[in-house]
């Protein structure tokens, strides 16, 4: 049996544990806007998402909405965002960084003279990547949990 269809601004709306009716509510839309938004007939337009993360608490919401909707975003902002415990987060961006460092001396070998040559982009193209893992890391840290007192 498959599993009911869950959108990201319908997760978003029940983690903050609010109805349609009052998050519609709080949020200045109709409750037919928020089931066409939740039901993915209709893509919330971006001030609207801002109200839904406001009123959801949920910043991870803001990430969801640009790698879901905007088409350039696969190319420029990091793919492998999880959300972790703030502990795990912090792990994660700590090693990340250690690992471009291990890459930092080559990194300016390659682009001290300002070009990239064929025999370089190779191992550029592995430094780049190193750059990816630190800013997904950086994101991960930004949407970690906090622990409950």
């Amino acid at each position: 049996m498959h599993e009911p269809y869950i959108n990201i601004y319908q997760t978003a709306r029940e983690s903050s544990g609010l109805t349609q009716e009052r998050a519609a509510e709080r949020i200045g839309l109709s409750v037919e806007s928020i089931r066409m938004y939740e039901s993915g007939r209709r893509i919330p337009p971006d001030d609207c998402v801002v109200r839904m993360i406001d009123v959801y608490d949920a910043r991870y919401l803001a990430y969801q909405h640009i790698k879901e909707n905007v088409k350039v975003s696969e190319s420029f902002i990091p793919q492998n965002i999880e959300i972790r415990d703030l502990p795990s987060a912090i792990l994660r961006l700590q090693k990340e960084v250690t690992d471009f460092l291990k890459c930092r001396e080559e990194m300016i070998e390659i682009t001290f003279d300002g070009k990239i040559t064929e025999a370089e982009r190779p191992r550029w193209g592995v430094i780049v990547k190193e750059l990816d893992d630190v800013s997904a890391a950086i994101m991960c840290l930004k949407f970690a949990k906090e622990t409950e007192n």
